[in-house]
């Protein structure tokens, strides 16, 4: 499927996206400590993986070879979320991989923002977002088997379980849950 690519204007604009807690905007350099903190919670590791990100060279590596070539590529990647009052909260967005069918949503927030209803508040906007913006009609999700928070927001989204699949060698499985977007 093509996606529609907005104009170099339309994606110069900062917010991507704001809700009434939140704001999302694409990453950038100068979120490298954040960046940082973020890929080396324990829960991160466990849910989403080890991402090598020790450094602040290696969050650089990492934005230009991920969220950023996905910006060149798609117009849409992950974008640093924050609360109104500017503290970084956490990453959601929407991603494009090639062992899956359909756009990616995906998020992940420093444990303190837990239970808030924030992973829910920025997901649904960025889902609402990459139906008006990127002509998007169907999204995924992927998520362990043990992440009950995400499994719980990506329900509530009204995303639901389809199989399981690999998307990284040597790796357990995770769960693939989908939904259809013509309805937002």
């Amino acid at each position: 499927m093509a996606y529609r690519h907005s104009s170099d204007r339309d994606l110069a604009i900062r917010p991507e996206l704001t809700t009434p807690r939140l704001i999302l905007r694409r990453l950038e350099f100068t979120d490298a400590p954040f960046l940082v903190k973020l890929l080396n919670e324990p829960s991160f590791i466990e849910n989403i993986g080890d991402r090598g990100v020790r450094s602040i060279e290696d969050a650089h590596r990492y934005l230009h070879e991920g969220p950023m070539a996905m910006y060149d590529r798609f117009g849409f990647g992950l974008w640093h979320t924050a609360t109104r009052d500017g503290v970084p909260a956490g990453l959601c967005g929407l991603l494009k991989r090639d062992i899956l069918p359909d756009v990616d949503l995906g998020y992940a927030f420093l444990p303190q923002f837990w239970g808030q209803g924030l992973a829910y508040e920025a997901t649904a906007a960025t889902l609402r977002h990459g139906a008006k913006k990127f002509g998007l009609r169907r999204v995924v999700g992927i998520v362990s088997e043990r992440n009950a928070g995400s499994i719980r927001v990506l329900e509530k989204l009204g995303l639901t379980f389809e199989r399981m699949v690999l998307v990284r060698e040597g790796e357990p499985e995770v769960r693939l849950y989908g939904r259809s977007l013509s309805d937002e």
